[in-house]
């Protein structure tokens, strides 16, 4: 009896010493909390949301905002969705299966310009700066070489579309076409390209309203790519070169099928990526929970440019839930550097930015220079006037609420007030172009006389 009273005796002790540590370990939790979160919540008409994606390491803001607890902080309930190609992105924010989502910059604006599907939506937030890069076969790239000059047995960057020229006219003598991947008619990629190749003296072809596939009086024929799916095309000899955001440039890289020939940044310098996207009957029901996902997003897109944070992140994008790259081919442009021919790796610190340089916040001059282009390749079919491209980013792109977010973070701590940007919404004028043009946000007309191929007017 003394034996099993004794044994009742250490078990109900070690059971109240269980008990008093959990207690201490969740007060212990709770002190953490409080003091790491100095969030003050706002009253969110939808707390539980879903948001889309597509697997490119520009979604990173979204990952980050989830995985590191800036949602939540805000009292949000997140589902992050993959998303298959872009059309797929648009119709599902526009049919309100999903309340936002990562998107291409020219997707709202050609929205609201009336080229494609039409409906009003609204960029709250810019993903990034940078981050694109133009690749060619293996096969393409051994014909381009020797027209590009060397610098210590390495070609000298950034390369011009015009070393690609005899590549074309070669395809044309053989009666070939030239074919080239992008992910979508309204993408970044699609007027980075055109603008590339158009700065060689290559016409990448005009739509029409009768012809949206953009290829009349094409020297190459551009076609549409999901992005996950480049580098399986380019080795199919579907295609022979692409423009795409990473992993899929270093993608091919790695698997030896190709060779990225020149990044974005080389062609427009810190030029505007991805947005963020909801539609503008979402924002006016739920004014509150917008301002929080952006609150969210900022708080990302900081904790993403300390540099002590990229390998961190490069482990998270890598999920099957994300990216699903492996780690390796992401933490090349993400931890900055850049791989062109296998083995000519080069610092690139600036070739994924989340949120220096003010890459968060929503221009109105980004939104206007995809609608030059939209103008400049006929997607834009009348000309009009340097008022109605004002008006119309207005309608679109709205810096207002970002700085309502952005207010609210810096009075919480989390953000500085040098972070936000004193700006009617125009950023300076620059020429950092491949071809060396300069850009006017207030002064579009002007700009799209001095190109060279495409309209003009």
């Amino acid at each position: 009896m003394k034996k099993i009273a004794l044994r009742l005796s250490m078990i109900l002790l070690t059971t109240l010493s269980v008990v008093s540590c959990k207690k201490d370990v969740k007060k212990e939790a709770g002190t953490e909390t409080a003091s790491a979160s100095k969030t003050e919540k706002l009253t969110l008409e939808k707390p539980q949301v879903t948001l889309g994606f597509i697997k490119l390491t520009d979604m990173a803001p979204l990952a980050i905002a989830k995985e590191k607890g800036f949602f939540e902080d805000e009292g949000l309930f997140v589902t992050l969705e993959a998303q298959s190609n872009w059309k797929n992105v648009l119709d599902r924010v526009i049919d309100e299966q999903i309340d936002g989502s990562h998107m291409l910059a020219g997707q709202p604006i050609a929205a609201a310009v009336g080229f494609g599907r039409q409906a009003k939506l609204v960029t709250t937030f810019s993903m990034d700066l940078n981050g694109n890069g133009i690749t060619v076969s293996n096969d393409v790239w051994s014909k381009m070489k020797p027209g590009i000059p060397l610098k210590d047995g390495k070609p000298v960057h950034p390369i011009s579309a015009s070393a690609l020229l005899p590549v074309i006219k070669e395809y044309k003598t053989a009666n070939k076409p030239f074919k080239m991947g992008m992910v979508f008619p309204v993408s970044t990629h699609n007027y980075q390209l055109r603008y590339w190749l158009a700065a060689g003296g290559i016409n990448p072809g005009q739509y029409t309203k009768d012809n949206v596939q953009g290829n009349i009086n094409s020297d190459v024929l551009l076609s549409v790519t999901p992005p996950p799916q480049m580098p399986a095309t380019l080795e199919a000899g579907t295609i022979n070169g692409y423009c795409v955001g990473e992993p899929w440039n270093q993608q091919a890289v790695a698997k030896g099928i190709g060779v990225p020939v020149i990044t974005s940044s080389d062609i427009w310098k810190n030029h505007p990526e991805k947005v963020f996207v909801m539609t503008e009957a979402f924002i006016k029901k739920n004014p509150n929970t917008a301002i929080a996902i952006t609150k969210a997003l900022i708080r990302a897109g900081k904790w993403l440019d300390d540099p002590k944070n990229r390998a961190e992140a490069v482990k998270i994008l890598s999920s099957p839930a994300y990216v699903g790259a492996d780690e390796n081919v992401l933490k090349n442009s993400m931890t900055g550097t850049f791989e062109y021919e296998k083995g000519d790796k080069r610092d690139e610190p600036d070739f994924n930015v989340f949120f220096k340089y003010n890459a968060t916040y929503p221009f109105y001059s980004d939104g206007i220079w995809y609608m030059t282009q939209m103008r400049r390749w006929g997607q834009i079919t009348e000309p009009q006037s340097a008022e109605w491209y004002a008006s119309k980013i207005k309608e679109v792109y709205k810096p207002e609420i970002w700085t309502k977010a952005a207010e609210l973070l810096v009075k919480e701590g989390n953000l500085d007030q040098a972070d936000i940007p004193t700006t009617d919404g125009y950023k300076p004028a620059t020429n950092e172009f491949i071809d060396g043009i300069t850009y006017d946000g207030k002064k579009p007309l002007e700009y799209l006389k001095g190109l060279k191929i495409g309209n003009q007017n």
